[in-house]
């Protein structure tokens, strides 16, 4: 996978953790992330719980072992390489955070048109 690729794929998943755990959790913790893919490393922090931060790491996990060249949406991947537990909560924090994300979105938009 490109760096571009990961880069867009590790910033939807910062956008959509601290956006479901923050709803869901309320965490009172700032986590550090140091995340190295292709001699590049990426470092942030974000507000997590522990189960939240420790689900997010096993997903940059996943994403830097992704032998795929162009990366397919994991639900319709042929070679799932999440388990099945966490693929499920993973899923739940990508629906959750997509479609609050997107009802922002249409907030905003009309909020900027009034």
């Amino acid at each position: 996978m490109t760096c571009e690729k990961f880069e867009k794929e590790l910033a939807t998943l910062k956008k959509f953790f601290p956006l479901y755990c923050g709803d869901k959790h309320r965490p009172t913790d700032v986590r550090h992330f140091d995340i190295f893919y292709q001699d590049k490393k990426y470092s942030f922090e974000l507000p997590l719980c522990a189960e939240c931060a420790e689900l997010l790491a096993y997903s940059f996990e996943r994403l830097k072992a992704c032998p795929y060249d162009e990366k397919p949406k994991c639900r319709t991947c042929a070679k799932p390489c999440y388990n099945k537990t966490q693929w499920k909560q993973v899923a739940a924090v990508m629906r959750y955070s997509g479609t609050k994300t997107k009802l922002l979105e249409i907030r905003d938009f009309f909020s900027l048109n009034t």
